[in-house]
């Protein structure tokens, strides 16, 4: 992906996200996820049912890197069964960490394949998987 175009996803994903906004149901999951290493401090609410995630919506105080890498996480995530989910999660870390991954299951989250060069935003990037994982987590 050119380097034009993964600014494109980025700013267009940080400047207008998709499901910003919590909501008040009381049968979504909820997590706070926070960076040490930035601003980053979201609220996330997932909605699961029959084993498939129906919803994700967020809200907080992030930087680009991190809104921008939970609007895609999330149009990537909804829809799609838990073993669905863990999946691309795997392979979305091991992207991040330079480790084998399926570019094609990840979508535009690829836009981040780069980021490890940045240390200080890998965290950024990561912030709505580990969300996502703590939520799951809550499944057990």
């Amino acid at each position: 992906m050119d380097s034009n175009m993964r600014r494109e996803i980025i700013l267009d994903n940080y400047q207008e996200p998709v499901n910003r906004g919590l909501i008040g149901d009381e049968s979504y999951l909820k997590v706070n996820t926070n960076s040490e290493s930035c601003i980053d401090n979201l609220d996330f609410m997932v909605k699961i049912e029959d084993n498939v995630i129906k919803d994700i919506r967020f809200d907080g105080e992030a930087c680009a890197i991190s809104t921008s890498a939970t609007s895609i996480m999330i149009q990537k995530l909804i829809g799609k069964t838990v073993d669905e989910v863990k999946n691309i999660l795997e392979n979305y870390r091991n992207m991040i960490y330079e480790k084998s991954y399926d570019k094609e299951l990840l979508g535009e989250l690829v836009v981040y394949d780069e980021i490890s060069k940045q240390p200080n935003r890998v965290n950024c990037a990561l912030l709505p998987a580990v969300a996502v994982e703590r939520i799951l987590e809550k499944l057990k």
